[in-house]
């Protein structure tokens, strides 16, 4: 059985067939990063990242064609490959897909499979487009978390104007803040109408007695309005 395993011809043997492999990956690299670049919603977009999904599907293809069909290489290559500390930290998981899935694309260019490659990159591609455009598992109604800080003596209740805005309204916290009698008051709520933040904020910031009015949004990628 072993000697089976060694004869298997699945592995590149001519420098023709290496260079179709490492162009093969080339292109899902690009491809695949192409895509991350169209979907990414995160709060920190990098470069280097990008750069990298190209790098790590020639990479994995160069690693597999090096192995071969021999075990004793493969011991060799993970033992070296140990020595190797990653320390960078993943923020979001689906960077964390994307990095198996160029490894996943480049190990299938290194053993030939290049026609895997191409039709993995494509439909993983395609499904990643649609669930980050159809918004799939995205919530309903969207959450925010509203602070007002404002003279207890002046205002008494300031979630009256946050009332016509709002399809629910909950007080989380209430407590003072420094020495000049202000209160600070943090409502999670949830819009009628998500357009309308600015005009609440507004109206809410004209209230007597509010000295500051944030909105903190569940989404990454939006920067809350502070007035």
């Amino acid at each position: 059985m072993f000697e089976e395993y060694q004869n298997l011809a699945v592995f590149p043997t001519s420098s023709a067939d290496v260079l179709a492999n490492l162009l093969v990956a080339l292109v899902c690299g690009l491809l695949l990063s192409m895509i991350y670049r169209l979907t990414y919603r995160g709060p920190s977009y990098s470069i280097t990242f990008v750069n990298s999904l190209v790098l790590l599907s020639i990479i994995s293809a160069i690693v597999i064609m090096v192995i071969g069909n021999n075990i004793a290489r493969a011991f060799g290559l993970v033992g070296a490959m140990s020595i190797i500390r990653f320390r960078t930290a993943i923020r979001d998981t689906m960077d964390l897909v994307f990095i198996f899935l160029a490894l996943a694309l480049g190990m299938a260019c290194g053993v030939g499979l290049n026609a895997v490659a191409v039709t993995g990159t494509l439909m993983a591609g395609l499904v990643v487009v649609v669930l980050t455009f159809t918004h799939f598992g995205a919530p309903r109604r969207r959450h925010f978390l509203v602070q007002i800080i404002y003279h207890a003596a002046e205002q008494r209740d300031v979630s009256q104007p946050l009332a016509r805005f709002c399809r629910s309204l909950k007080l989380v916290s209430l407590k003072n803040v420094g020495l000049d009698d202000l209160t600070e008051s943090n409502y999670h709520i949830t819009l009628r109408d998500a357009r309308k933040t600015e005009e609440m904020v507004q109206e809410i910031r004209r209230a007597p007695g509010v000295q500051q009015v944030n909105v903190f949004f569940d989404e990454d990628d939006y920067n809350p309005p502070t007035m």
